[in-house]
């Protein structure tokens, strides 16, 4: 992947969790396929129950990539967030802004940790924080992916057979009509 795309995609992700966090909420795990170098758009997870659902919601944001045909795809997740909606245990540092880059050919782990500065309590228990960014530990090539995550990978390179003529746009449709927020680059769109 292009230096400049890499770092301009984790600027975007690390700009979205400071505002997300400040407002009291996480933003959810969320795909960004790309072809040839463009990004192609973004799809972030449907609401979620915790549990089966939450890794079925999660590893389905693969089909977008699939439908899109990506070379490369990179996903984005907090690890608390999908740990406590999978039921899985919290591996590696948390909390943490995970982002895996990957092709058919495998995957590198990024990790993005940060301490929480507490900001403000609501009457409601609603708690803005502010992420003070640490140090990121070094890329991880084939590094170890929570389940829901290793499916998605793995399903973005799938060969997607959908009788359409335009499998993405239908993808994002259907997409959306199960409740993920999918955004299209306007170049791709059709």
């Amino acid at each position: 992947m292009d230096t400049r795309v890499w770092k301009a995609l984790v600027s975007t992700m690390k700009t979205a969790y400071t505002t997300s966090l400040r407002q009291g909420t996480v933003p959810r795990p969320v795909i960004m396929p790309l072809v040839r170098g463009q990004l192609i758009g973004l799809a972030w997870v449907r609401p979620l129950k915790v549990g089966e659902d939450a890794l079925t919601g999660i590893a389905q944001l693969a089909h977008i990539a699939a439908a899109a045909k990506a070379d490369e795809t990179v996903l984005a997740w907090e690890t608390h967030d999908v740990a406590n909606a999978c039921r899985l245990p919290v591996g590696g540092p948390a909390p943490c802004l995970n982002m895996v880059a990957a092709t058919r050919d495998g995957h590198v782990l990024h990790q993005f940790p940060y301490d929480e500065q507490l900001l403000s309590r609501s009457p409601d228990g609603l708690v803005s924080v502010a992420p003070d960014w640490r140090s990121a530990p070094p890329p991880q090539p084939g590094g170890k992916l929570v389940p829901p995550i290793e499916a998605a990978v793995r399903y973005a390179f799938t060969a997607v057979e959908l009788n359409h003529l335009d499998p993405l746009g239908a993808t994002a449709v259907l997409m959306e009509e199960d409740g993920y927020s999918v955004w299209l680059n306007q170049t791709f769109a059709r």
